[in-house]
């Protein structure tokens, strides 16, 4: 990741199972496996869109 590029900072703080299979592959495309994983994305339109679908299942931070 370049200098300027603004990150987010997501963390995984609802389990993925029982999470229909559209909304598994969101916290994969995230980079999210486990439970309490944090994981720092760019903030792109794509990673906003994954993040807003499953935010039910995430805590995020600037």
């Amino acid at each position: 990741m370049s200098k300027n590029a603004k990150t987010l900072k997501v963390t995984l703080v609802k389990s993925l199972i029982g999470r229909i299979e559209a909304h598994r592959a969101c916290a994969r495309g995230l980079g999210l496996k486990k439970r309490e994983q944090t994981v720092e994305v760019l903030d792109t339109p794509e990673n906003r869109g994954m993040i807003n679908k499953i935010s039910y299942l995430l805590k995020v931070e600037d």
